[in-house]
């Protein structure tokens, strides 16, 4: 009998693979993950509750919306339940990351070994790496639990360069602005901006990896300012959005010698929507999805009908990976829905931006 770690009908699940027929991953995904041998506990149980069969009936990528919202179990789920048995009795230990705290308690998925390297070897491929040599790298950001500054210890280990890092506690900054606490809100990014200026006042950073926020709050301290202007070749930014108007004054004002390139991310979905080439300076950025592994809807939240394009809907995300499946994931963000790439499943966005209250929750973005 051919076990499930070298059955080869699981090869189009490979992370390193560029799947090119949506519909037959599709299959294999539904297959792996509510297989009895292959699916994960947390998948297997939840699959005796809904009152559709996913093998059964979700056919297309738009079937994905049968599936209920399962983003708020993840805050409370053992993350151990949420590896797929497929990977063997005794499985590699994940990467487990966590949400932001936006909406209430951080949810917690996890990150394959499998996925990790192939994430990396796409990172290094990515906008951020591709034509540059190696430099050092300044994470301006959240790591501890957060996936967006954990990931480039892995990049710098490739390249032999070195990370630095601040302490950063984004979840205390929106305890602040929560309790009306704007003042000791405001201290608390001087303190960060001290530390990102002394790091590029006394070492070598080719690239600085950081949020709208504190990317805005660096360019109104004039010293700050000038040394990633005069140091840093690129910035690559995310966890918050960006507006036209400031994207201009950041790109054109503040930081006229420094590229600046993005990506629209998630922590639920592992993986971003990358910049489409090519978005004029008063234009707002277009993210494509790396389809048909992480497809986009953008829909009106009251029908859950696609909005027309050019129009603003709230953003459904769907993953769907050997190691991590999480279909119609409400995400608090609007955006705008753009005509996704040809052969791509799903929406293009643009001009992402959180709603005002999601879950019952006020959304509080602060600095990620």
């Amino acid at each position: 009998m051919t076990s499930t770690t070298t059955d080869r009908r699981w090869d189009i699940l490979d992370p390193a693979a560029d799947p090119d027929d949506p519909e037959a991953y599709l299959r294999a995904a539904l297959e792996w993950h509510f297989g009895e041998e292959t699916g994960s506990p947390f998948w297997l149980r939840r699959a005796r509750s809904l009152d559709f069969s996913p093998l059964r009936d979700v056919r297309t990528y738009d079937d994905l919306a049968l599936f209920p919202n399962v983003a708020d179990e993840l805050r409370d789920v053992p993350v151990q339940d949420l590896v797929p048995r497929g990977y063997g009795p005794r499985p590699p230990a994940p990467r487990v990351f966590e949400t932001g705290g936006t909406t209430g308690a951080p949810k917690r998925v996890i990150m394959m070994p499998d996925w990790l390297e192939a994430s990396i070897d796409r990172m290094l491929a990515g906008p951020q790496f591709a034509g540059r040599p190696p430099s050092n790298i300044l994470i301006a950001a959240p790591t501890g639990p957060h996936k967006i500054g954990c990931m480039y210890d892995y990049a710098v280990a490739r390249q032999n360069t070195v990370k630095f890092a601040v302490d950063l506690d984004p979840r205390w900054v929106k305890k602040l602005i929560g309790r009306g606490m704007a003042d000791e809100a405001a201290a608390y990014v001087e303190h960060v901006l001290d530390q990102i200026e002394h790091v590029l006042a006394s070492q070598d950073v080719g690239l600085l990896v950081t949020t709208p926020p504190l990317l805005g709050a660096c360019a109104r301290r004039p010293r700050l300012a000038a040394l990633i202007d005069e140091k840093v070749e690129l910035v690559f930014w995310g966890g918050a959005h960006m507006d036209v108007d400031q994207r201009f004054r950041l790109m054109y004002e503040s930081f006229p010698n420094v590229r600046m390139t993005s990506r629209y991310n998630s922590a639920l979905i592992l993986d971003g929507a990358r910049e489409r080439p090519g978005t004029g300076p008063g234009e707002e950025v277009v993210y494509d999805t790396r389809s048909p592994v992480v497809t986009f809807r953008v829909v009106d939240p009251a029908t859950r009908a696609p909005v027309e394009y050019g129009r603003r809907g709230q953003v459904v995300m769907n993953h769907l990976s050997k190691g991590w499946f999480l279909p119609n994931n409400l995400e608090r963000d609007t955006a705008i829905r753009i005509e996704a790439p040809a052969g791509h499943v799903g929406d293009s966005v643009a001009g992402p931006r959180p709603v005002q209250e999601f879950g019952g929750e006020r959304v509080i973005e602060g600095i990620y």
